[in-house]
Parts: structure tokens; sequence; C-alpha cells
């Protein structure tokens, strides 16, 4: 699936129909998973459908599937640059750096 070519509505289809086969996979209805997740009927529905939903939303569904780790895939844990690695030599970055702004006026 090439996502950079889809739309945000396209794109939010998809993970809504791969929710639902996900969902009926573990022969979950709809207020199975609503129970079981605390989020509603309606805002699963919805998700299914490819409407937006809360991020809050999408993880409580995620876990009540047992399919939470998959937002580790879905965005991983940055590491640092070699650059960065070595101007910091081992000290953990605290705050970014800012704009370079010129200063003459």
């Amino acid at each position: 699936m090439n996502l950079e070519a889809m739309s945000d509505k396209a794109i939010l289809g998809e993970l809504g129909g791969r929710l639902q086969r996900e969902r009926l996979n573990r022969n979950l209805t709809q207020a199975d998973l609503a129970l079981k997740s605390g989020v509603s009927i309606r805002s699963i529905q919805y998700l299914e459908t490819g409407h937006p939903c809360t991020l809050a939303s999408l993880i409580k569904i995620l876990r009540a599937l047992g399919n939470l780790t998959s937002l580790d895939a879905f965005f991983p844990e940055p590491g640092m640059s070699p650059v960065q690695l070595a101007r910091l030599k081992g000290r953990e970055r605290q705050r970014a750096s800012g704009s370079k702004r010129d200063e003459k006026g």
C-alpha cells in the first residue's frame, strides 16, 4: 500500500477496514469491543467506516484487541543521529536549539 499516494480519507478507510477485519477475526461484535475497550459503539462504527477518531480511543481499542504493540511499528522510537551523539558525548539532549536568526536588526 502506497500511503504517500493516498488521501487522508483513503488512509482512514483502510485503517478502519483493518480494524474491522481484526475485530471479526477475533469473533467480537462492535458491542463486545466497545465494552472491552471502554469506547462507545458509535466510535467503533465511525472508526470502522473511515471516520476520524481520537488517539485515546484508538489506544483503548488496540489495547482491548491485544494489539497495542502495533503502535511501536506505527511510530517507532526515534534514535539520535551519529552527529548528535558525537556532539553530546553520551549526554542526553534536553532541548532543541531553536532557529538561527540574524541579530543585526
